[in-house]
């Protein structure tokens, strides 16, 4: 049974890598207590069985049969930010969040078999009593009628910043520099993909974090739902 807007509500978060998409999509929807959608994990996650499995990332077959049948699972765990994530059965959490698998997923993204068979499992997160997702073709493609769309991006040299500042905590060693030309590479490729680039949908809200704390944006998506009587 096909689920309605009204029974659920959908918030799109769509923006380039670093813009902060992640942590304020979480907070909205712990505060709102809807279903989290992150489809960069999705992708994430091919690219990564695509290395266990020894597909080549141009093999677009392939890699679309394997987007199809992802073995994967989602599991509530505080201790790993929320979700920790399993692939055939292993703990990938931390894996998912490498900038080697940033790289991996940027490019299996910009495969159309890649995004068709991921579609329809990317929609079927859409439960009640509502959904916030982010990704970077979520209010263009993916719930294109979603009646709050949001688009986040910030500077370059600001997104390598937070970048390399969620790097030093955990203790991992980078270079500033070469993290902001990882970031204007995948920006390249993401805005320039054939099928579906990252853009902002046209009645998207637009915002720049640059110079915004998480606590800002949350409040003022949430004063937007609001607004717009998605919220009571």
């Amino acid at each position: 049974m096909q689920v309605t807007e009204k029974e659920c509500p959908v918030i799109t978060l769509d923006g380039p890598g670093g813009a902060g998409k992640g942590t304020v999509s979480l907070k909205v929807a712990e505060t709102l207590g809807w279903h989290l959608l992150d489809s960069g994990a999705l992708y994430r996650l091919v690219g990564l069985a695509a290395e266990h499995h020894g597909v080549a990332l141009d093999n677009e077959a392939s890699l679309g049969v394997l987007a199809q049948h992802l073995d994967v699972q989602f599991l509530a765990d505080s201790a790993a930010g929320g979700v920790c994530v399993v692939l055939e059965g292993e703990d990938v959490t931390q894996t998912l969040r490498t900038e080697r698998v940033g790289k991996l997923a940027s490019l299996v993204a910009a495969l159309p078999q890649v995004r068709e068979a991921l579609l329809m499992r990317q929609r079927a997160f859409c439960e009640p009593p509502g959904l916030v997702c982010d990704g970077r073709d979520m209010g263009t493609v993916v719930f294109p009628q979603a009646p709050l769309k949001i688009f986040l991006t910030a500077s370059a040299d600001e997104r390598a910043r937070r970048r390399f500042e969620q790097l030093r905590e955990k203790g991992i060693t980078a270079s500033l520099s070469d993290l902001k030309n990882d970031i204007m590479e995948r920006d390249a490729r993401d805005m320039q993909r054939a099928t579906a680039p990252l853009k902002p949908a046209e009645d998207a809200l637009q915002l720049d974090t640059t110079c915004m704390s998480i606590t800002e944006v949350v409040d003022l998506i949430l004063a937007e739902a609001s607004r717009r009587g998605l919220v009571s």
